[in-house]
């Protein structure tokens, strides 16, 4: 295996964070420095990472439905509650991707890193779903605009799909489907076409959905769920 790779999936870090700690000489491989992401390494070899030795963890993959004022992190310097406070487990966790604090719903932790960075791939395209609710009703003018794409100060933003789910003079529940990971991209795009997001919650991230998981609750993924994120980020 590789030796980023093999970092990657002991829980150092990501797969290109992985490729900088080695690049940057802060690894060694039986007590050599390497500074080669791609060098071949197995079990056999003494890793250590700025003189930590570092063995592999058994990968895990949790759902959590995250409350508003938890924030998807796994380290936070104000000492909030974050994401990976609510879940039990002994390896180390981060978020994928992420939601902002006072946004709720589905967040996927694990400590496969090479999955984590395929699902935030723009190349793989995969889908999240958001339930929205908008100040006001948007108009059919304003819906077509978030659906064809939204000019905003970072670039224009992919086509999304855009179904109302509620509608009512004073406030309108959207749900939202993209492809993108921008930073607040469902809240800019609302914003941007005259309609402040009230509440956010993102309900689905490729096959995966909610269900009943109650807010703050988490669950494993199971195998079979691995494998549809494997199978639609082309790892086999």
């Amino acid at each position: 295996m590789r030796l980023a790779k093999y970092l990657a999936h002991a829980g150092v870090a990501s797969r290109r964070h992985a490729e900088r700690l080695i690049s940057s000489g802060r690894v060694t491989v039986d007590g050599r420095r390497v500074t080669d992401p791609a060098r071949d390494v197995s079990d056999a070899n003494e890793i250590a990472v700025e003189g930590l030795a570092i063995a592999p963890e058994a990968l895990e993959y949790h759902l959590l439905n995250k409350p508003a004022g938890v924030v998807s992190t796994a380290h936070d310097p104000e000492g909030r509650t974050k994401v990976t406070d609510l879940v039990d487990t002994d390896v180390r966790l981060y978020p994928v991707g992420r939601l902002d604090v006072d946004s709720t719903g589905l967040v996927l932790l694990t400590n496969d890193g090479e999955l984590a960075n395929r699902l935030m791939h723009p190349r793989y395209e995969v889908e999240k779903t958001y339930r929205v609710a908008v100040r006001g009703r948007p108009s059919k003018s304003a819906l077509a605009t978030l659906r064809a794409g939204v000019e905003l100060e970072d670039g224009r933003t992919a086509p999304a799909a855009v179904t109302v789910l509620e509608s009512g003079p004073r406030e309108t529940v959207l749900e939202i489907k993209i492809h993108e990971g921008r930073n607040r991209i469902v809240r800019r795009t609302c914003e941007a076409v005259g309609h402040r997001a009230l509440a956010l919650e993102r309900t689905g991230l490729g096959p995966l959905t909610l269900g009943r998981l109650a807010p703050g609750g988490s669950r494993k993924l199971r195998p079979a769920e691995v494998r549809k994120l494997e199978e639609l980020t082309g790892r086999a």
